[in-house]
């Protein structure tokens, strides 16, 4: 059934509900006629079944005649009337009662009583047969009236069963339909559940990278076509990856290549130069000048190789932390320290506040954290203007430490706020340096921080400054990590 259309599933599907329930059906009613039947003659009386005693029990009276007006003859009576469908009443010739199961009062009086000898009237939802009771004189001296109603009745307490078995088969249908339905639309459901499963299981897989598995389902419908496609594009997307992937390899390879051969040339440049700068013993000023603008200049190569060399190390980590305990405010205050007299030069002002200052020392990856410390910091001292200030606060929590640093300095852009963490994004006007930079400080700071099971924001300040709102782990044990 499953190499069938979804459409022509659901059809067979829905025939099939129907065919069964026909069937059922048809055997139940057959079953209850049968049960019926049968009942009849040990579980339900007919409808006239009291009808039909009638004439026995009226024969017995009158055999009976002046004696069944003892109250001793009572149970003598009853015994005659099979069943207790049937009432009675003994009356004495003015029409009292005498005893009998049926103690109302049927006729008004004598007379009426009289008039109903011998006869079968309909009165208070029964059939009444009056039997007169004549004494050897040929006086009435009684009467027994039989009180009885034509419907089907049951023998005992078992005829309920009958009751409950036919009212079951009358709503047979029904209940055939409704669990036909749950059956076959259970079945159809499965033939779709298992595809899509393999379907939601295989994008799960996608969105994890994971791209070596197989979608074991096969089909000539609508579901195995799709899952075929599904698998074709998993081919597809796998040879593409790959080749962007060696694509990425071939690339890393040549920047650190370069970076490589580059440290070696910048190096001789910059040891020239400072002994250039050395020995110019007569002091020419645009020479000496000159000299300078190399330095600096062979020196910033020599920082963005850096950069680069770190970048590349940083992607193909592995995610090792090398944890070791400190003790936050003191490694916080030597670094702020560090940043103070650089700070100086532009007569910026930094302050440190350090909330929640844990009791015992906590372990982090103390390297990684100065890093982002100081590509943060720098860049925050590099914007800020003369005479401004960069505001430090620190929050220990019992999980995680986060961190604030506000400055006075122009802010950032709309721009900056969405790609400030892109690789080689170099920043609009407002925060851009004269002298360059390599775009790679923040996005050096996310990876380092996603490798600490941390996250950064940027915003700006109600100042009008820039803010690096970020945090990082703090971890239990050196072996908890990777």
């Amino acid at each position: 059934m499953k190499n069938r259309s979804l459409v022509t599933q659901f059809r067979l599907a829905f025939t099939w509900i129907v065919i069964a329930s026909i069937i059922a059906t048809a055997i139940t009613y057959a079953l209850a006629a049968v049960l019926y039947i049968r009942a009849q003659y040990r579980s339900i009386y007919p409808a006239n079944y009291y009808e039909r005693q009638i004439p026995d029990i009226d024969a017995y009276i009158r055999d009976k005649n002046t004696a069944l007006l003892l109250r001793s003859r009572e149970q003598e009576l009853q015994r005659i009337i099979s069943g207790n469908g049937i009432h009675y009443q003994v009356l004495d010739g003015e029409g009292n009662l005498l005893y009998g199961t049926n103690r109302e009062k049927i006729f008004n009086d004598k007379s009426e009583l009289y008039r109903r000898f011998n006869t079968t009237i309909r009165k208070q939802n029964y059939f009444i047969h009056t039997v007169p009771i004549i004494d050897d004189n040929g006086m009435v001296s009684g009467a027994v009236a039989l009180l009885y109603q034509l419907k089907i009745s049951y023998v005992g307490v078992r005829g309920w069963w009958v009751v409950v078995v036919l009212t079951v088969a009358l709503f047979s249908p029904f209940l055939y339909i409704i669990g036909f339905n749950m059956l076959f639309s259970r079945i159809f459901v499965n033939n779709i559940k298992r595809p899509l499963q393999l379907l939601m299981d295989a994008s799960r897989k996608i969105k994890e990278k994971d791209l070596d598995f197989e979608i074991d389902y096969y089909a000539d419908n609508e579901l195995g076509k799709l899952c075929f496609a599904f698998s074709e594009m998993k081919d597809e997307l796998k040879k593409s990856l790959s080749a962007q992937w060696k694509m990425e390899q071939e690339r890393v390879e040549m920047v650190e290549a370069l970076a490589h051969d580059l440290k070696a040339p910048l190096s001789i440049i910059r040891g020239y130069s400072e002994a250039l700068i050395d020995s110019n013993i007569d002091g020419g000023e645009k020479l000496s000048k000159y000299l300078e603008i190399i330095k600096g200049n062979a020196e910033k190569c020599s920082t963005l190789v850096q950069q680069m060399q770190y970048t590349m190390d940083l992607e193909r980590a592995d995610g090792q932390l090398q944890l070791v305990p400190v003790k936050l405010s003191e490694f916080l205050e030597q670094k702020v320290h560090q940043y103070i007299l650089q700070a100086k030069q532009k007569d910026i002002t930094i302050t440190l506040n350090v909330q929640g200052e844990p009791q015992t020392s906590i372990l982090i990856d103390k390297d990684k954290v100065e890093r982002i410390l100081d590509n943060i910091v720098s860049n925050s001292l590099q914007y800020t203007p003369t005479g401004g200030r960069i505001d430090i606060s620190v929050k220990a929590e019992e999980e995680n430490i986060f961190y604030e640093i506000c400055d006075s300095g122009s802010g950032f852009s709309k721009k900056d706020l969405e790609k400030a963490f892109d690789k080689f994004y170099r920043g609009d006007e407002a925060r851009r340096s004269k002298d360059g930079h390599s775009g790679l400080g923040l996005y050096i700071v996310k990876q380092l921080l996603e490798q600490l099971d941390g996250s950064i924001k940027l915003s700006n300040a109600d100042s009008g400054g820039a803010c690096v709102t970020f945090h990082h782990k703090v971890f239990k044990s050196t072996s908890q990590r990777y």
